[in-house]
């Protein structure tokens, strides 16, 4: 397993709020379809290590609401067991039953997470705002820690329920010391810009690295992005720019590798390049539903990647720190 010291981490004290660029790490998973937690420990160390500010746990790209309430558990235990800072964890908590999103967000509570990243409850279609809201607080009185930070998961492609300018609004005025902010992985910018200006004590994250050259101008808190788990080191690079014009051919660069992986099936693809880029086959193994890409479909990523400067900048930087 790699070493678990973190460059730089020093520089990131606990006290602060989690931001900057954060990978929403894919989750390898063991042989037996449960996860890896080994190389759990180990992927997340290598991205810290390699230039993200943190880490978001069992989202999406982590397959979350495809493992057991036990095994996302485990997960949690394993990085808080870890010795990695927990204070750059957000981890995914959400869940279609509120007893095991309360189960989930209490645990990562207790164990010391930065914060807690929640889906809506996701069967039921058409709730409104009143029922998510009362989803929402009777979660976090449930949970009832006062340490507790929550991050609003705003993902209506695949949940099918929106965060509403209203809703956030009663959530924010009704627990405004838990509600820290949101994630937006909706792709539509004008909602994480609206968001930012009703709300300016909320972290907005939009879901690319793609508006990290401007993402301070505009008030975003950083990103939290799949490709993130490969382009962590270039996308750090930028973050930290601060927006100087200097950084404007590796945002460039950056955008490029985030558009050629995502326009494939996105966690298929990520686990591809993240297989290929650190040489790691068992990274590819995902939890059916999904399934790999095909090998036409992977020849032609990797002939894009390949052609990319940047991409095989990074692939050069994995193998020195391997």
């Amino acid at each position: 397993m790699a070493a678990l010291s973190i460059a730089g981490s020093e520089a990131f004290p606990p006290s602060a709020r989690i931001g900057g660029v954060l990978a929403a790490t894919l989750t390898p998973v063991g042989t037996a379809l449960g996860p890896d937690l080994e190389r759990v420990v180990e992927h997340c160390a290598r991205l810290l290590r390699d230039g993200c500010d943190g880490i978001n746990l069992l989202g999406t790209t982590g397959e979350a609401v495809s493992f057991s309430v036990g095994q996302r558990l485990a997960v949690m235990r394993a990085i808080a067991g870890s010795g990695l800072p927990l204070e750059r964890f957000m981890v995914g908590t959400g869940a279609s039953a509120l007893a095991d999103a309360v189960e989930l967000t209490a645990a990562a509570a207790e164990l010391g997470f930065a914060g807690a990243l929640v889906l809506p409850p996701f069967y039921y279609k058409n709730v409104g705002d009143d029922g998510l809201f009362a989803h929402f607080a009777t979660l976090i009185e449930r949970v009832a820690r006062p340490s507790l930070k929550l991050y609003l998961y705003h993902f209506p492609a695949l949940s099918g329920v929106p965060f509403t300018p209203a809703v956030i609004a009663r959530l924010v005025d009704a627990y405004p010391e838990t509600i820290a902010g949101l994630k937006d992985s909706s792709g539509d910018m004008a909602y994480a810009d609206a968001v930012v200006a009703a709300f300016p004590g909320l972290d907005v994250f939009p879901s690319t690295e793609a508006i990290l050259l401007d993402a301070r101008r505009r008030g975003f808190a950083g990103c939290i992005s799949a490709t993130v788990n490969v382009t962590g080191r270039l996308a750090g690079m930028v973050w930290r720019a601060n927006g100087s014009p200097d950084a404007a051919a590796d945002q460039t660069a950056l955008t490029a590798l985030r558009t050629t992986i995502a326009k494939r099936p996105l966690v298929p693809a990520i686990r591809h390049t993240a297989a290929r880029l650190f040489a790691d086959a068992a990274l590819a193994r995902m939890l059916p539903p999904l399934t790999p890409l095909g090998a036409d479909d992977a020849r032609a990523l990797d002939a894009e990647l390949d052609a990319q400067p940047a991409f095989r900048a990074l692939t050069l930087a994995a193998g020195s720190n391997a």
